[in-house]
């Protein structure tokens, strides 16, 4: 993230507001058009306004990635839910975006800044399966949806250790057609992330919570990202009173280890840090890795634990370190798997 810098001359097109916003003028929230991305944006629009005093409109922006009919892992996945929102960001159309964090790339454009990481919901990922199901309660061959590589390597891979059989299949779509394969009876199931699901108003579908001891989350998993133009020094200033310390050096550890293993965000990598406490003072960060291939024959699964990081570079570290302990491992081979 770079540092705030002092407003220069706007810039941008003709006819986009020019100079500095009206104390009370409403800012434009930069949002996807998806139901999730509406509710997750309307929730940080009600916090925003709060910290600012001044009223937050959503600005609805179509993304490739919401257009595109291909699977995420075909069509590169990295930044094709995030392109359009910085384009908009960088030409003024909109003052600030919200991002689900797993969906960002991981290098960050010295033009905008990640004003603030939330706290975390839920980073889970859940099984929502016919008749009530829980994972292990599948029937042998049972479909399973899901559009993540990351998700059908641990899946197969817990199956297969377990003595199950099941076949992954690949989707896309929102909650709602995904959901809606299992209710047709396309699927006996679909793995989505909690996190969606809660901020929905959806938690009563799910059937089954995953362990992360069975299926580690995306990198970022449940955190949001909110980021505005890096030149805006007061508004970073306002969203960053929405940043979450802790958090966001869970998400930059996760995240660095991602860049680390040079692994776009549709890769069959899983990651994630969460906080050791003894009693109410938390000591360490504990930061867990996996890569796999899709078929769950090969998992390179890994963790490392460390002083909680105090800065940026301190997260980095953590990343790029285990990586570095997973790719000696062989985690370099199991990269370029991609569903099929």
């Amino acid at each position: 993230m770079s540092e705030p810098r002092e407003p220069r001359a706007p810039q941008g097109q003709a006819g986009a507001p020019q100079g500095r916003p009206d104390e009370k003028a409403a800012l434009r929230l930069g949002t996807r058009r998806s139901k999730l991305a509406m509710a997750q944006s309307g929730l940080v629009a009600q916090a925003v306004s709060q910290v600012t005093g001044r009223p937050v409109e959503l600005v609805e922006i179509t993304t490739y990635g919401d257009t595109s009919r291909e699977h995420l892992a075909q069509i590169g996945g990295t930044g094709v839910f995030v392109t359009a929102l910085r384009e908009a960001l960088l030409l003024g159309e909109i003052d600030f975006a919200v991002h689900s964090l797993k969906d960002l790339p991981t290098g960050q454009p010295d033009e905008l800044a990640l004003a603030a990481v939330p706290p975390r919901e839920d980073p889970r990922d859940v099984l929502v399966a016919r008749d009530g199901l829980r994972f292990e309660e599948l029937p042998d061959g049972a479909r399973v949806g899901t559009g993540s590589p990351r998700r059908m390597a641990q899946l197969n891979a817990y199956a297969r250790n377990h003595g199950m059989t099941i076949e992954t299949v690949a989707i896309r779509g929102n909650v709602d057609t995904r959901i809606g394969y299992v209710r047709s009876g396309e699927l006996d199931a679909v793995v989505l992330a909690a996190a969606g699901l809660g901020r929905l108003g959806r938690i009563e579908d799910v059937t089954d919570f995953l362990s992360v001891d069975t299926v580690l989350p995306a990198p970022g998993q449940g955190a949001l990202a909110i980021e505005c133009a890096a030149d805006n020094a007061d508004l970073v200033a306002a969203l960053g009173e929405l940043d979450d310390p802790f958090t966001r050096a869970a998400v930059t550890a996760e995240r660095s280890l991602l860049a680390a293993l040079e692994a776009g965000c549709s890769a069959p990598v899983g990651a994630l840090a969460d906080l050791l406490a003894d009693g109410q003072i938390v000591k360490e960060m504990r930061l867990r890795g996996v890569v796999g291939t899709t078929d769950g024959t090969t998992l390179v699964q890994l963790s490392t634990t460390g002083p909680v990081p105090e800065t940026h570079d301190q997260a980095m570290a953590l990343g790029r370190e285990l990586a570095a302990e997973m790719l000696a491992k062989g985690a370099a081979g199991l990269m370029g798997e991609r569903a099929h």
